[in-house]
């Protein structure tokens, strides 16, 4: 049998994975004294039958318990939000951010796009908790993607001949 490797360290892993692009979104949710939201890039989708998208959340995260147990809104921000990814992910920022309500949950004002879920199920992910939720809602607008790639921020022009146009 051959003999285990030695895991990266948690440094390493992130400096790895820190060239992953990724878009960036704001994970918000409803509280007793309001809607609060967490930036965060691990999301994905799921499924389409049903409909199912996934989101990662630190165990540590101060928003972790409320998120594991009622709905929520992945927020999907614009080129131009910036400032909104800083403020939520607890960075200094300028933002003020204006909230809508969803059918269930608050979600920002104007992202670029937006999913409403319901939670459906919780898997053990290491030192976070995978997150699958059944999309309830969701809209869209035309504009250029926030992205985050070597800890940086930048954006992702629209494109007229984009995916939805290939098939």
């Amino acid at each position: 049998m051959p003999e285990a490797l030695a895991p990266p360290s948690p440094g390493a892993l992130r400096a790895c994975m820190s060239r992953f692009a990724t878009g960036v979104t704001v994970v918000s949710y409803a509280t007793d004294s309001g809607p609060r939201g967490a930036t965060m890039n691990s999301f994905t989708s799921v499924s389409a039958e049903p409909p199912l998208v996934l989101v990662s959340v630190a165990r540590r995260a101060r928003c972790h318990d409320q998120l594991a147990d009622g709905p929520f809104c992945v927020n999907i921000l614009g080129a131009e939000q910036e400032q909104l990814a800083r403020l939520f992910a607890g960075a200094p920022s300028t933002a003020e951010p204006r909230w809508a309500e969803g059918a269930r949950v608050p979600r920002l004002a104007d992202p670029l796009a937006w999913v409403e879920c319901e939670p459906w199920r919780t898997y053990d992910g290491g030192d976070h908790t995978l997150l699958v939720g059944r999309v309830t809602d969701l809209g869209h607008r035309d504009g250029d993607a926030l992205t985050y790639a070597w800890s940086r921020f930048a954006s992702t022009t629209e494109s007229t001949d984009g995916i939805e146009h290939l098939f």
